[in-house]
């Protein structure tokens, strides 16, 4: 028996917010050559140009155009998001996994490797090192991926040593199955859940992340990011270029925040029996 999460979103009004809030940004970040007026990395005139009917957002200090870099912009923080969601939580299963199947001493010391990442500074360690390393966006995703996986292995290795012990695994166990067959047909499925909600929830902490690196300047000049945008129009808060060229990024990563928030809400309302209502089952 398992819960329907497609049909719980869509029941879920805070989810449909969220999917609508994130479908709009896929689909922004997909068609940006088709929606962006002009080339972001092009010159198009006088710097610091305030908004016209050409320019509906103006131009930055360099001259290029500020919306067409808002929309560019949508695809690096997808990407980078989505990127780093997923390998951080591919990381936190196969260590819950591991911790599950290969015994107390194996457990013990990826406990302990996870209580050690949990209490470094992770954004701290990420400006370092990215400083270190040319800050592009390959660098950005590989070095969150690497400091972002331990809240969600710390869940899933308990929520696997729980399911390793109810009647069914161990049963399997009993008739002679392989680990293979178990984490393959047994604890991943019942895991799909929890990788679910870590997913999207991780996305919306990488997508903090992404802009608070860029925001300081450790990011790729070259790309368009939100962050970056803020970090260059900080330098002009004085001048009137803020209203238009600060506030865009700022609302625009507030808002993909929010979207994946909605929709980790919606999901964690459908796997708490104190938060959810009429749920519908698949196959009943």
């Amino acid at each position: 028996m398992h819960i329907n999460y497609w049909t719980e979103l869509k029941r879920n009004k805070f989810g449909r917010i969220g999917l609508i809030m994130v479908s709009i940004l896929v689909l922004v970040a997909l068609a940006a050559p088709f929606l962006a007026p002009h080339n972001p990395w092009v010159y198009q005139g006088q710097p610091l140009t305030p908004p016209s009917e050409e320019y509906i957002l103006g131009l930055n200090d360099i001259g290029q155009d500020i919306l067409s870099e808002l929309i560019y912009g949508t695809r690096t923080t997808l990407l980078v998001g989505v990127s780093v969601a997923v390998f951080s939580t591919l990381i936190s299963l196969a260590l819950a996994l591991a911790a599950a199947l290969g015994g107390r001493i194996v457990d013990r010391i990826i406990l302990r490797l996870i209580d050690i990442m949990l209490i470094l500074p992770v954004f701290l360690i990420a400006i370092l090192v990215a400083i270190y390393f040319k800050p592009g966006v390959v660098t950005i995703i590989i070095m969150l991926t690497l400091l972002l996986w331990p809240p969600g292995a710390r869940i899933l290795r308990a929520q696997t040593l729980s399911l390793k012990e109810r009647q069914h695994l161990t049963a399997a166990s009993s008739f002679g199955a392989g680990k293979g067959y178990i984490v393959y047909r047994h604890l991943i499925p019942d895991l799909y859940p929890l990788l679910t909600v870590n997913l999207i929830q991780m996305v919306r902490r990488t997508v903090f992340m992404e802009a608070g690196l860029a925001f300081l300047g450790i990011f790729d000049p070259t790309q368009k990011s939100w962050g970056l945008m803020i970090h260059y129009a900080s330098e002009f808060i004085f001048t009137g270029a803020w209203k238009w060229w600060l506030l865009p990024p700022g609302l625009l990563i507030s808002y993909t925040i929010i979207g994946f928030a909605l929709i980790g809400y919606a999901l964690e309302s459908s796997l708490d029996p104190r938060l959810r209502r009429n749920i519908h089952y698949v196959g009943h």
